[in-house]
């Protein structure tokens, strides 16, 4: 005679997931992809992003050596109507740029050394309020993303002679730097005077800041 069956074996519960990203980390928006052919191009982007920003945001450029970021900067201090020239901050890490219009400052931020990211922000003293500003932070990935839930992530991709920029050293990264993004603004490839100087810029609003912002008027 057969033992009576027990009742049937539950199934185990599915494992909860855990790596979901949170929602500042999902872009609010579909990211806006451009070609830029020319460094006057780049700056001319840099004051059209300039026109959407306001005080508060955080502005992430990401790219690799002479890609353009200093020079979108230069073009985004433009649009802001900051005062002093723009450039690479490498040695000193933050500079400043008040308003000359009544503006927000601009607070340009190179964080390639700041390796406690948001710690060493707070500890930069900058004599400026940083939600009364426009933060844009170069090499600051990972970072500073917690100085706001909303930001402004800009991917910088060189589309020609990637690997000519580089000199294998991530240690001359440093030094390299505001000579690199320089040789953008003349419209030479440190590796190659000839290389093509086309950009291929991706721009991502994260939060609810840019969730109804227009993006696509970028393209034009």
């Amino acid at each position: 005679m057969e033992a009576p069956q027990g009742p049937a074996a539950e199934a185990a519960p599915a494992p909860r997931r855990t790596d979901r990203p949170d929602r500042t980390d999902s872009p609010d928006r579909p990211a806006v992809r451009l070609t830029v052919e020319t460094p006057e191009r780049m700056r001319e982007l840099g004051r059209g992003l300039a026109a959407l920003l306001r005080p508060g945001d955080l502005v992430m450029l990401t790219g690799e050596l002479g890609a353009g970021k200093t020079t979108l900067t230069r073009g985004l201090g433009e649009g802001l109507g900051v005062r002093g020239a723009v450039t690479s901050p490498t040695f000193v890490i933050a500079r400043v740029h008040p308003s000359l219009v009544g503006g927000p400052p601009l607070v340009h931020v190179d964080a390639y050394r700041l390796g406690g990211g948001l710690d060493e922000m707070e500890d930069l003293d900058l004599d400026v309020s940083l939600p009364d500003s426009v933060v844009v932070v170069e090499w600051g990935d990972g970072k500073v993303e917690e100085l706001s839930d909303d930001r402004l992530h800009v991917v910088i991709h060189r589309t020609v002679g990637a690997d000519r920029t580089l000199d294998g050293d991530a240690n001359a990264e440093t030094n390299t730097e505001t000579n690199a993004d320089a040789n953008v603004d003349t419209g030479a490839d440190p590796g190659d005077a000839g290389a093509d100087e086309r950009r291929v810029v991706t721009v991502t609003g994260f939060g609810s800041r840019w969730s109804d912002a227009d993006l696509a008027a970028l393209i034009h």
